[in-house]
């Protein structure tokens, strides 16, 4: 429990605030057993939706307002910061992931390898915040997705998660609007090789020399006999047999990295192959959805590299493949240079290549300028037995009428591929 009365920091705490079980700075999770922080944000201060919160039955809130069930302070986020410092100092193993793409999964093979906690979705600073004091002081391990837009940015985090153990995914073109360009990517990225035990991706090794290296082939600690077809991926590691179902080499280079960890932590690896085994990564993360139509949805994000890393795993199915690729945001003056690259890898790929949005043309052979337009021309052209990816970045942000239009967050195509392959 989160007791308001026993803080790292001096506060002013109202006699009713009581302890809750875990933080929010979204005042809609708030509950009688979540406390809200209220956080300044890009539009507004949280402090709007204190009152919402306490209505919601918040057990306390973080703020510098004097209301009812306050832990009142002159700045909730320096507190809050200054409260996860505190916990962080009591965990044993806390392993950080970054890298251009394959973040999610690596700290989603890591977590299973160790039997640690991890946060599933969000990476933002105050989230790694609340996901520390929530585990402060467990036994467990810890796995922490450490992503970046901006210069500086991974220096902050560092300070704020003070890994044990570094690890670096892959290395390439993203966020070029806020870091600038590759040779920043990795330095900035680099940063959290500072930790005691330092670890990167085949990709990623050469721009990190002498860091041990973890994957296949020539990596310092390598998995043998890969093997990968449509029902996913399967090989050894120290004798052990480790199958991933539906998995693609991606997940089988992040199921190694767990094997490596859970050995240098002492865990039995036969009980961490089959832990691996039973690994779902979120929504739009490269997931294989098997039916009349094999729809793989990896909408959750895009950069030039991971849309290269998810047609190699496309040319592993049978049958006619299809690429449905949408806008890759945040690249900067050369956007129109990389798009136009992963068109033309595409179509190197894929029996069948369609473009949406902005860059439509250069991304596939079927260009559309809307999703409501792309769909009306892909549906029907579905038969049994095809394998349809589905990429682009989410435009978060965006209306929803820009989103399709700028053919970003393709997750309504993924939506549309499910129920129509129902009719096949």
């Amino acid at each position: 429990m989160l007791d308001p009365h026993a803080l790292p920091f001096p506060a002013t705490v109202h006699p009713q605030a009581r302890p809750a079980r875990r933080l929010t700075w979204d005042s809609r999770e708030a509950s009688p057993e979540v406390a809200f922080v209220a956080l300044p944000g890009e539009a507004m201060h949280g402090n709007r939706f204190v009152q919402s919160a306490l209505d919601a039955g918040a057990p306390f809130v973080l703020t510098d307002l004097d209301v009812p069930r306050a832990v009142q302070v002159p700045d909730a986020q320096a507190a809050l910061f200054a409260w996860a410092h505190a916990e962080r100092a009591k965990n044993a193993l806390v392993v950080g992931v970054t890298g251009t793409a394959g973040k999610t999964t690596a700290k989603s093979y890591a977590a299973a390898a160790l039997e640690a906690a991890y946060l599933p979705v969000f990476n933002t600073q105050p989230a790694i915040a609340c996901f520390l004091i929530e585990h402060g002081a467990g036994a467990e391990p810890l796995v922490v997705e450490m992503g970046i837009d901006r210069l500086g940015e991974m220096a902050e985090l560092i300070e704020l998660v003070r890994p044990d153990v570094g690890v670096v995914t892959s290395i390439g073109a993203a966020h070029l609007d806020g870091l600038g360009s590759v040779d920043n990517i990795v330095r900035e990225k680099g940063e959290i090789l500072q930790a005691e035990t330092r670890l990167v991706g085949m990709q990623a090794g050469p721009f990190y020399p002498g860091v041990p290296t973890y994957g296949f082939g020539e990596a310092t600690f390598a998995g043998e006999n890969l093997h990968l077809d449509e029902s996913g991926a399967t090989f050894s590691f120290r004798g052990v047999r480790v199958q991933l179902p539906r998995a693609s080499r991606v997940q089988a280079e992040a199921a190694v990295l767990g094997l490596v960890l859970a050995e240098r932590a002492g865990l039995n690896l036969e009980s961490a192959a089959a832990r691996l085994a039973g690994v779902e990564v979120p929504g739009g993360r490269y997931r294989v959805l098997p039916g009349a139509v094999t729809v793989i949805d990896d909408a959750y994000n895009a950069s030039p590299l991971s849309v290269g890393v998810a047609l190699d795993a496309l040319v592993q199915f049978p049958g006619r493949t299809i690429s449905v690729l949408g806008r890759m945001l945040e690249l900067g003056e050369t956007e129109g240079e990389l798009h136009a690259g992963v068109g033309a890898e595409a179509r190197r790929k894929a029996d069948l290549t369609y473009g949406v949005g902005r860059f439509a043309g250069l991304l596939g052979d079927r260009a559309f300028q809307t999703v409501p337009e792309l769909l009306a021309a892909l549906l029907p052209e579905l038969r049994r037995g095809d394998v349809v990816l589905v990429k682009a970045s989410r435009g978060i942000s965006y209306t929803p009428q820009k989103r399709l239009q700028e053919g970003v967050g393709l997750d309504t195509v993924v939506a549309a591929l499910l129920e129509w392959r129902e009719r096949l």
